[in-house]
């Protein structure tokens, strides 16, 4: 488990840039936190440590955000409207997995067991208005 407090946007993204650094391909992020906690901040630090220049959005509306233009593709989800199996086989979150990508899956928690077992969790908490406590563990951990 490592633990990180951000006091800025800048700071979450640094976070998710060190760890986009290091992922390999087929990676699953699991985010846990609220709406407007950071996960939109964190996954744009990500896209920055796999080399992407794409820019990052909140895939709320579009379920799904791909970006192709880093050293692997990075595809970004909202699951918060998924409520069953047939909900995440629509949207071709097991062909995302086996394409080698990353993931990184906004509203984790309605999608629990279809996470593999190397599951990477991010969980961020809000401390104040500018303040965030983020958590990164290992499925199991």
């Amino acid at each position: 488990m490592q633990k990180f407090i951000s006091k800025s946007p800048q700071e979450t993204e640094a976070i998710g840039k060190a760890l986009g650094e290091k992922i390999e391909s087929g990676c699953v992020i699991a985010y846990r936190g609220g709406l407007g906690m950071g996960k939109t901040c964190f996954t744009r630090g990500i896209a920055q440590g796999l080399g992407s220049s794409d820019t990052v959005t909140s895939p709320t509306f579009a379920l799904i955000n791909e970006y192709l233009s880093g050293r692997l593709p990075l595809y970004h989800f909202d699951m918060y409207r998924i409520s069953g199996w047939e909900d995440l086989y629509s949207t071709g979150f097991f062909e995302y997995i086996d394409d080698g990508g990353v993931i990184a899956a906004e509203w984790s928690e309605n999608i629990e067991a279809a996470l593999p077992d190397d599951t990477i969790f991010v969980e961020i908490n809000k401390i104040d208005d500018n303040t965030r406590e983020i958590i990164i563990t290992q499925k199991g951990e």
